[in-house]
């Protein structure tokens, strides 16, 4: 065969498509190291030499004045070193927290039944956690307030309640045609992440700190344990190479492990690791807030909302954590996808004596959307109409109707289509029929089908915290390293990121390497949450990407005498009009010029504002859309049910990686699936949480995975001048899980039950008193 003739082959080259990292399933950066059991955890990481490791002493009381402690039996047990309080703390004993509400150690009060009262330190992890239940504590019992309704009727709240209005709801009721009210509640939900919470701390020189931990916010840890050491934050280093699995556990709530270990490791000058059991895990740590709500509602013959006054009720624990801001948003999610024009909504943020409840997967969001979806649901039965005209009935319009209850104008606006489409390719109408002639016939198994929509706000609604950094660095072979202020706990981030990268400077995404979030590299990081990983520190790393690659254009447009806007960056190559060079010898001949080969990149989200003292103005960038139609079956005589399919329709922009989106909505349609069926949290009387073990707190299992499981993607990209054209994707898939439990509601309604009477979640127990009422 006659080799080609030269020019012609290069015009070729220069024509074809460039291969782009961005759009495909590339794996996950960290999948075969996972598989292969060579990933690094906190726990794996080799251990200093004279590292000690502590277990926490926890209260048996849910409130109480602690009157004090008998350490001796602890103290005597063969290698314990020390037991540590709030007496060997340097700096502040209250947690670096916002409301500054939560003591680093229980001193004079004890307010829930796992509150860390002190660490014991031994020379390994069992003697520590069996001096830790040595340690006997003097306890005088105090009233302990264990129900919202209780905290509400006591005024017992951890932060002011918050009312947003618009329109006037009172008479906007009165004028109604119909009228419902309704109160119901919703549980909590345990995280439950593979590696439980963890922290390594090791003392340097010259009273400097190395804090190894499994975080979703390093920089907020940096700021807990300097905080706590009396130290200014540059003495503190926060690392995280991944975690296994957050999910919003540990958002703050790492920060304590970090702390106690770094107080210890004060006092002793070495190395401490403090990684809990999962029991222990359970106990301590905050779960997803519990709501309950009380609504009053007027509609029209159609199903047309023409008001609504809404009351809900927050479980916050015995302290503020996110409290405030988890509630916010379930006043901004209280509309999901439907126009409220006249609504008033109370939030109170009520205190508990239960773990401090904190960040899940939604933040809030699902308590909100959880609500109108029931509400709804229960108009059309009381019309005898379908759920699904209902809900396109309420639906927010394109040029009208189009303006939220905290002021935000919705417009991008794809509900409609994106419902209709759903409800066209699962079938909808058409299993509704089949599922009435089945429920005719069989008196025990019963069929339910729900369509529900998701409209999620992406952006912190604390506006500060949209910001990120990141550094590129590209090394003379070629080869390109990037670090961000994002953590990778397996959602694909690093990936992402890579994906990017690769794609701004043109080379193949193995040629990138993602490093560990690192305090010491990227400063003042928000944390990994709100969904925004990708959109903030993707963007940040791409415009780091860009300003090395205007530094390789500028000296390699010198060379050939064209313009910087010239040279491209395409499949390993640097093209200009007159040459072709490999990208790694273009970096080698700009290094010998000294061009720098390395910058930072710092994104700030545009277009946001939101006035915190009214809940009002443009809190999010933009919406993320969804939709999910569920088929489920119930056992009318025990209670039990099934998932039989499930259908996806979900806007995710122009996709990063398909195959880590894909995933994702999985994943989060079946952890919300959890929530609402099986993962149910009981507190007994005296404030013991009973289900603290994969023994009692059930979470959903491959057997409970319906056959019929199809996830498609809406086609549009991002409206938004967002990284690549994408849109987030972590949290609101969760929220489509609401269909399941509007699925079994319709269920028990199909068995002449009372829905309307079912709380959350939907166990065996809780649809059975439904299916007998």
């Amino acid at each position: 065969m006659n080799a080609p003739d030269l020019p012609l082959a290069r015009a070729a080259a220069q024509s074809s498509p460039a291969v782009r990292a961005a759009g495909h399933a590339h794996p996950h950066e960290s999948a075969r190291a996972q598989v292969a059991g060579t990933a690094t955890y906190i726990d794996d990481i080799p251990e200093v030499r004279g590292t000690l490791h502590a277990a926490p002493v926890c209260s048996p009381v849910a409130h109480g004045r602690l009157r004090g402690m008998d350490t001796s039996r602890a103290i005597a047990l063969a290698g314990v070193r020390g037991v540590f309080t709030s007496q060997h703390i340097p700096g502040d004993t209250t947690l670096a927290a916002f409301a500054h509400d939560e003591p680093v150690f229980a001193t004079d009060t004890v307010q829930f039944v796992g509150q860390v009262v002190a660490v014991v330190v031994a020379d390994d992890v069992m003697t520590a956690r069996h001096a830790a239940r040595l340690v006997q504590l003097d306890i005088e019992a105090l009233p302990a307030v264990l129900s919202v309704h209780e905290a509400h009727a006591q005024k017992h709240y951890v932060l002011p309640p918050v009312h947003v209005k618009r329109g006037d709801a009172s008479a906007a009721l009165k004028r109604a045609t119909h009228h419902l009210e309704g109160r119901f509640e919703v549980g909590g939900q345990e995280h439950f992440y593979l590696e439980g919470q963890v922290a390594y701390v090791l003392p340097l020189e010259q009273n400097q700190w190395w804090v190894y931990t499994s975080t979703q916010h390093p920089g907020e840890v940096q700021h807990w344990v300097s905080h706590a050491l009396g130290l200014a934050n540059n003495a503190v280093t926060v690392e995280c190479r991944r975690m296994g699995g957050g999910f919003g556990g540990k958002e703050t709530q790492a920060g304590h492990l970090a702390v106690w270990a770094a107080v210890a490791a004060n006092q002793l000058r070495c190395p401490v690791k403090l990684r809990l059991d999962r029991d222990d895990d359970f106990m301590i740590t905050g779960k997803r807030h519990p709501f309950a709500y009380h609504y009053r509602v007027g509609f029209d013959d159609t199903g047309l909302l023409c008001g609504l006054d809404l009351e809900m009720l927050a479980n916050c624990g015995f302290s503020a954590d996110l409290s405030g801001p988890v509630a916010d948003r379930a006043i901004f999610h209280a509309d999901n996808a439907y126009y409220l024009e006249d609504v008033a909504i109370s939030s109170y943020r009520c205190k508990t004596h239960t773990q401090s409840h904190t960040a899940f997967r939604g933040f809030g969001g699902p308590q909100g959307v959880i609500v109108i979806e029931r509400i709804l649901s229960d108009i059309a039965r009381r019309l005898n109409l379908d759920p699904l005209a209902v809900r396109l009935r309420n639906l927010y319009g394109i040029e009208e109707r189009n303006v939220t209850h905290y002021q935000m104008q919705v417009e991008d606006n794809i509900l409609e289509p994106l419902m209709s489409q759903l409800a066209l390719t699962s079938g909808y109408t058409e299993r509704r029929e089949q599922i009435d002639a089945w429920n005719a016939q069989s008196p025990v198994i019963k069929r339910g089908l729900s369509l529900t929509p998701v409209k999620f706000g992406i952006s912190f609604t604390a506006t500060l915290f949209n910001q990120a950094g990141a550094l590129v660095h590209v090394y003379t072979d070629g080869s390109v390293q990037v670090n961000h202020g994002g953590t990778e706990m397996g959602q694909g981030l690093n990936t992402k990121v890579a994906q990017i990268v690769a794609d701004e400077l043109g080379v193949p995404f193995a040629q990138v390497l993602a490093t560990a979030a690192d305090t010491s590299k990227v400063p003042n990081a928000s944390a990994t949450a709100a969904s925004s990983g990708t959109d903030l520190n993707g963007r940040a790393a791409q415009y780091a990407a860009r300003n090395v690659r205007d530094n390789l254009a500028a000296f390699v447009a010198g060379l050939d005498g064209c313009g910087a806007g010239a040279v491209r960056f395409e499949d390993g190559t640097v093209i200009t009009p007159q040459s072709r060079r490999r990208f790694e010898e273009v970096v080698g001949a700009a290094y010998a010029n000294r061009i720098q080969l390395w910058s930072d990149g710092f994104y700030r989200t545009p277009k946001i504002h939101y006035d915190k003292t009214t809940l009002t103005g443009r809190p999010f960038y933009y919406f993320a859309y969804g939709a999910a139609c569920t088929e489920v079956a119930i056992d009318t005589l025990t209670g039990e049910s099934r998932v039989l399919k499930v259908d996806i329709l979900h806007d995710v922009g122009h996709s990063i990686n398909p195959a880590i989106d894909i995933g994702q909505i999985e994943g989060g349609f079946v952890q919300g699936m959890g929530w609402l069926t099986t993962e149910q949290l009981v507190w007994k009387a005296d404030g013991t949480l009973a289900t603290h073990a994969p023994s009692t707190y059930k979470i959903p299992t491959s057997g409970d995975i319906p056959e019929h499981f199809r996830v498609d993607f809406w086609h549009e990209p991002n409206r938004e001048d967002n990284v690549h054209g994408s849109k987030a994707v972590g949290e609101p898939p969760f929220m489509l899980a609401i269909s399941v439990f509007e699925a079994l509601r319709d269920a028990v309604a199909q068995a002449g039950g009372k829905p309307e009477a079912m709380n959350a979640p939907a166990t065996a127990e809780e649809v059975l008193k439904a299916c007998l009422k």
